[in-house]
């Protein structure tokens, strides 16, 4: 008969990942259980090309359909040759397509036609999908609880759960709608719960005062009047700072953070008064005066007495456990040495999570930071304050005498068997095992081990996932890929070790340090033990017991306060505050007086232009160096201006193919310079707006505009295709605005024309959104 044991948090991960459903088996429960047609979210463009991929053999529709699909895609191509996503087609035959920005908005649109009329059974999408597209669907599949950031993997809110799940169901036609959440190796129903359960979050207002919005509702008289123009046609005064506050005071925003406001001020002072009053309720003074009552004199003085010596024997235990880590971490510095031809030691991190979970990772150690073939990695982590040590910040207990003895941590690199790098300190080292991967070729003329996955390492993106933090150093992970698999399956489970493996335990002081602090550990369990036996115990423990109770009562009042402040940082009105300061902007630079309302050329071209940062969109085409440029050339300065928020396929080489010419680059070059002035004025004034220039895809647009085909242009490009098109759309919709602006000189209009006409060509031209 088995033992009973209680699971550990390595074999519930194991068990978890293989309770993980694949992405074919969850299909054909979708199918079995008259569940499609359905959106399946996938937090990544390349996820979601991926799926396609790999259930593109599973046939989801019947003889009809597939003709139906046969030809809708040969009109299609017919009509858009170049729009057709070949990579997608046999997916697309079998009733599964992707959609994502990456693809054509053409493309997209017809994915959207075929998902209508029944066509496509599965759409395999990103989160954009779940906002503002008529698609709905009889059911919503969501792959993850969390998705990755600029900040690294967050969990995803009720808000962004509830919409995704809103696409289920569809108006006329089902009577309910399903959503599917799979469980992923980290996330699970309890998981789930827990998003369902925050609550949504408050609504925020995304008002936002830009150069455009302040200069048409401040401008007034003109400071050049031009001969055309009649006296009627030439605003007589604008408004007053004070009519333009309450016109922004009346803004929706604003009217509802007021309320929410109140309210929420409201209840923090509640709460803040409820916390003081129960912090009164267990000061010392306040716990001594209720056990005086609740015990008798002589209970009273023998608790009070072995409560002093407890405290006093745990004040030493604290210090025995600093000095046991202090030489656990002596002792662990000779055993991560760099290897030359030595193996490549396995070891065991460990860390506790957030909600107190212990974890105990095996991982095969490469190297320290500093030694290793990774440029990458190495000027990340000397570069990001991210990864910066701030001994004493958060353990009092670091002292300047342990760094003297050679305490002073330092960045390593270890694979775990997760498939996943792990950067981290001595700080997370529980042990270093004698056994290891021999760093020797595998085969004549190979690299070494270490050097083979040092240039894996480099390859990667380096978004680092924080898993835990200290004075000595974070723990870091990061997902590993396809090349790094093989290596990782050979890094044996921990209970393939014995105590004999442990290079640690072989160390005499630590050995010793080891057990001064369990001997101190136990000493303070009898004392607990003690305690618990004494005659007034019973009566001393419910007091106690109340204080606990207390104490966390306090920890939700004070967890509460903390969102409710958020909330107000999240909604308090800075309409104004912000007008102020692009106002202030636009005044130093002379664009628009805002004491006397006069509007300058400059302040009538930013005034009718439309884009990111307008003032800084109409410095640019005033400049005159602009009208050396030729249309395609001028093409690309253009998108220079308009390429914000534009990706790169992080797995393809980034190589362009096409450099834009020298003119293109010295213009951007001399632009630099006007930018970095009118960023200087904008942190001045604490302006945040963004001032786009960005030279990386001036070679596409250029060629595309110089008349390259659009088959040419995409031949192993960097971009995805839904990428450029962005671009090029947004370049010409700047161009199309040339022409219209007032006091722009006529060479720059004409060439914009020109520009605009040899850019305008399908599969561009024929956009649809």
């Amino acid at each position: 008969m088995l033992e009973n044991r209680s699971l550990s948090k390595n074999n519930i991960n194991a068990i978890r990942r293989s309770q993980v459903p694949q992405i074919i088996d969850t299909l054909w429960q979708l199918q079995s259980r008259d569940m499609l047609p359905a959106i399946w979210f996938i937090f990544s463009r390349k996820g979601c090309d991926a799926a396609v991929q790999y259930v593109e053999n599973c046939n989801l529709l019947d003889e009809c359909e597939t003709s139906e699909v046969e030809l809708a895609l040969k009109r299609f191509r017919i009509q858009y040759p170049d729009a057709v996503r070949e990579t997608a087609v046999k997916g697309l035959l079998q009733g599964v397509a992707a959609h994502h920005a990456g693809c054509l908005p053409l493309w997209k649109a017809f994915i959207e036609e075929l998902f209508q009329r029944g066509l496509v059974k599965v759409v395999f999408a990103t989160e954009t999908l779940a906002a503002g597209l008529n698609m709905p669907a009889r059911t919503a599949v969501i792959s993850s609880l969390s998705k990755r950031s600029d900040s690294g993997r967050v969990q995803l809110s009720s808000n962004e759960l509830l919409q995704m799940a809103g696409r289920a169901g569809r108006r006329g036609i089902d009577e309910s709608g399903h959503v599917v959440l799979i469980q992923t190796p980290n996330e699970g129903a309890e998981e789930c719960c827990k998003v369902l359960f925050a609550g949504l979050d408050p609504l925020v207002s995304q008002f936002t005062a830009s150069y455009g919005m302040v200069l048409n509702l401040l401008a007034g008289v003109k400071a050049i009047h031009r001969s055309n123009e009649s006296d009627d046609g030439r605003p007589s005064s604008g408004r007053t700072l004070e009519e333009a506050r309450k016109l922004i005071e009346q803004s929706f925003g604003n009217y509802v953070s007021s309320n929410v406001m109140l309210a929420a001020k409201e209840e923090i002072n509640k709460i803040e008064k409820e916390i003081e009053f129960l912090m009164s309720e267990i000061t010392d003074e306040a716990i001594d005066k209720r056990s005086r009552k609740a015990l008798s004199q002589r209970q009273y003085k023998e608790i009070s007495e072995l409560q002093e010596k407890l405290r006093a024997e745990k004040r030493v235990r604290a210090e025995l456990r600093k000095q046991m880590e202090a030489t656990r971490i002596s002792a662990l510095k000779p055993l991560l040495e760099d290897p030359e031809n030595g193996d490549l030691p396995f070891l065991c991190l460990q860390y506790t999570d957030s909600e107190g979970t212990q974890h105990s990772l095996p991982a095969v150690f490469l190297g320290k930071v500093d030694s290793l073939n990774a440029s990458k990695l190495k000027n990340l982590v000397s570069s990001d304050d991210s990864f910066a040590l701030n001994l004493g910040d958060t353990e009092p207990s670091v002292t300047d005498s342990e760094l003297d003895n050679g305490l002073e941590p330092s960045y390593h690199v270890a694979l775990g068997s997760d498939n996943s790098w792990y950067l981290f300190t001595e700080k997370w080292i529980k042990t270093v095992y004698g056994t290891g991967f021999p760093n020797v070729p595998l085969a004549q003329g190979d690299a070494l081990p270490r050097e083979i996955m040092s240039t894996l390492l480099d390859k990667e993106d380096m978004k680092w996932d924080k898993l835990a933090q200290s004075a000595y150093g974070g723990l870091w992970f990061m997902e590993g890929s396809l090349d790094t698999w093989s290596w990782s399956l050979n890094v044996p489970v921990l209970s393939s070790f014995s105590e004999s493996d442990e290079l640690l335990l072989k160390s005499q002081a630590y050995r010793d340090a080891v057990e001064r602090y369990k001997d101190q550990r136990n000493k303070v369990s009898r004392l607990k033990k003690k305690i618990s036996r004494s005659e007034g115990y019973k009566e001393y423990s419910r007091v106690i017991d109340a204080v606990k109770f207390t104490e966390e009562k306090i920890k939700r009042l004070r967890n509460r306060s903390k969102r409710l402040t958020n909330r107000i940082e999240q909604i308090e009105p800075s309409g104004w505050k912000e007008f102020m300061q692009v106002s202030n902007v636009i005044h130093e630079t002379r664009a628009l007086d805002k004491n006397t309302k006069v509007i300058f050329p400059l302040g009538e071209t930013a005034a009718a232009i439309r884009g990111e940062n307008e003032l800084w969109l109409a410095m640019v085409l005033r400049n005159k160096i602009l009208l050396e440029l030729k249309p395609p050339q001028l093409a690309a300065v253009c998108a220079s201006l308009v390429s914000e928020g534009i990706k790169l396929r992080p797995w393809k080489n980034n190589s362009h193919i096409y450099e834009p010419t020298t003119t293109v680059m010295n213009v951007i070059k001399l632009l630099d310079e006007q930018r970095s002035a009118l960023l200087t004025i904008q942190e001045k004034h604490g302006v945040m707006i963004s001032c786009c220039l960005d030279s990386q895809f001036c070679g596409m647009v250029e060629a595309w505009a110089s008349g390259l085909t659009w088959r040419e242009i995409m031949m192993d490009c960097a971009m995805d295709e839904g990428d450029l098109a962005r671009l090029l759309r947004r370049t010409i919709d700047l161009l199309a605005q040339i022409p219209k602006l007032a006091d722009i000189d006529p060479l720059l209009q004409r060439n914009a024309r020109a520009a605009y006409d040899a850019m305008d060509r399908p599969p561009i031209s024929e956009l649809a959104g």
